[in-house]
């Protein structure tokens, strides 16, 4: 008998062939929770980044799995002792780098929840609730963002996801038989095309990548001067690859780009589509990628983001990016979903039913297995509710104007990008370092991130913009305090003074 055997740490059931019984549940799930809600009340006390170097987390725990069950609790304290020093904290109200996202209370338990419940909801048949939670719950955030009600929704892990869905719908719209055939060794199949913006996420790529079109099948259309989608450009770019054999498929303008945040002109795009469907004679695909910048919309004074997606034949948005609803939650829109269902439903013998008027999400994607995703999104909307959700989303915008603000009221700082939504660009470039060059500009900027980031106090990232080395801070967090913001700002001097008296400055020309 071991000492945890003895000493009664062990659970009843850790000794038989069940399940921990409802009483250790019990007991355990208090403990978990209080664990949770500390950890929330106190991660602002915590260095953002995590402070472990490569490897240092595994070395740390034993290298086998155990023989012998182990006390829950231990497990417990080892998430305490190992695991969180090298968790970089996306909760924390200093997490500003790539876009700040929440992981909120309601979000929280419903993941809770869905856990317990453990359905898959791959079929109707296999948990109604599941299938019609999700529509009503994405007709529900439809509604918040003012798109009509052509669209209908589906829940993936990611925007990456709902890109490559979108992006094979468009691929099956092109009506050349690729489900069945492939591409492979096909002389009758030409050249297919994707056009996006040289700002656009990885994901439009990455999904070419997937469905074999290539990255040459991507073509990335330039920016005005302020970094939108040059729709003059992008028509250049068609007609050109038109007149070479190419067959033009999709375009996907990004709303909120990764970067700077910069709102293509979704309605020039969507009038410059319609021209070419009519001029070419065949269907032109118009995903709009919102993964970050659509949920803006819930505020009525900012709808104007969508303008023209109505017009559009997909759209994602996150939830998981700036609804507070913990990842991985992506919502797809799709105008017509019957050419989801041609690009992938496949029904073995094994997954039929006789179920009639109902929506199998099965066959609208890759996936079969699906998680119970609707129900924290679901929790989330009726928690806060829509004049909660929109009055949080209007007070980061308000936010980032501040950050804009202190940034161009600042000697030593310049902005780099507008502020349309809720992060800022900007970089130092003081006064005490006149006639830098950009490679001189480039390495201060990096050893002032590095040094606000190192410092646990806050956590930033970069970007580059015409060759310039950039800072992003992006708020959105719902923990992130107006004296909490203040703080990261007041760090955000203090190294760069430091830096100024342990600069030699830039180089400077020889005399004679």
């Amino acid at each position: 008998m071991s000492a945890a055997d003895r000493d009664g740490s062990l659970d009843p059931a850790q000794l038989g062939l069940g399940d921990m019984d409802a009483e250790a549940f019990r007991r355990h799930g208090h403990e978990v929770v209080e664990w949770i809600a500390d950890y929330l009340a106190g991660v602002g006390d915590r260095p953002v980044l995590a402070q472990v170097r490569p490897g240092e987390v595994r070395a740390a725990l034993p290298a086998a799995p155990p023989a012998a069950p182990e006390p829950f609790a231990d497990a417990l304290a080892d998430l305490d002792a190992v695991l969180l020093p090298g968790i970089t904290h996306w909760n924390h109200p200093a997490f500003h780098a790539y876009f700040a996202i929440t992981g909120s209370g309601p979000g929280i338990l419903g993941e809770a929840l869905t856990a317990a419940l453990n359905v898959n909801g791959m079929l109707w048949r296999t948990s109604p609730s599941a299938t019609e939670l999700e529509e009503l719950t994405l007709d529900w955030l439809r509604q918040l963002l003012g798109l009509s009600g052509d669209f209908r929704g589906i829940i993936s892990d990611t925007a990456s996801m709902s890109t490559l869905l979108g992006l094979a719908a468009a691929r099956e719209q092109a009506d050349l038989d690729i489900r069945q055939r492939g591409l492979a060794g096909r002389p009758d199949v030409p050249l297919l095309r994707v056009y996006t913006s040289e700002h656009a996420h990885s994901s439009v790529e990455k999904a070419a990548i997937t469905l074999g079109l290539g990255r040459d099948g991507v073509r990335t259309v330039p920016v005005d001067d302020v970094f939108r989608m040059d729709v003059t450009a992008l028509e250049e770019a068609i007609r050109e690859d038109v007149r070479f054999g190419y067959r033009p498929i999709a375009i996907v303008p990004t709303v909120g780009s990764t970067s700077t945040t910069s709102i293509d002109p979704v309605p020039a795009i969507a009038d410059l589509r319609d021209r070419l469907v009519e001029e070419l004679g065949h269907p032109l695909w118009l995903h709009v990628d919102g993964a970050y910048g659509g949920m803006a919309a819930i505020c009525p004074e900012l709808r104007h983001v969508l303008d023209g997606v109505d017009r559009a034949d997909s759209f994602v948005t996150n939830p998981h990016k700036w609804l507070f609803t913990p990842i991985d939650c992506s919502a797809l829109f799709v105008r017509d979903p019957q050419l989801l269902t041609r690009a992938f439903s496949l029904v073995p013998e094994y997954l039929t039913t006789d179920d009639e008027g109902v929506t199998d999400y099965m066959d609208w994607g890759v996936q079969l297995g699906r998680r119970f995703r609707a129900l924290k999104l679901w929790l989330v909307i009726r928690y806060f509710g829509a004049d909660g959700l929109a009055a949080r989303i209007r007070d980061h915008v308000a936010q980032a104007r501040q950050v804009a603000a202190w940034v161009a009221d600042h000697p030593d700082l310049e902005l780099m990008a507008p502020t349309p939504l809720s992060t800022v660009c900007f970089r130092a470039a003081p006064s005490w370092f006149a006639g830098a060059d950009e490679d001189e500009l480039r390495e201060l900027n990096r050893g002032w991130l590095a040094r606000v980031n190192a410092g646990g106090e806050a956590y930033l990232s970069h970007t580059e913009l015409r060759g310039r080395y950039v800072l992003r801070l992006a708020l959105g967090n719902l923990r992130t305090t107006q004296e909490r913001l203040g703080h990261t700002l007041e760090v955000l001097d203090r190294e760069l003074t430091v830096l100024r008296r342990s600069a030699p400055g830039p180089a400077q020309p020889a005399a004679g």
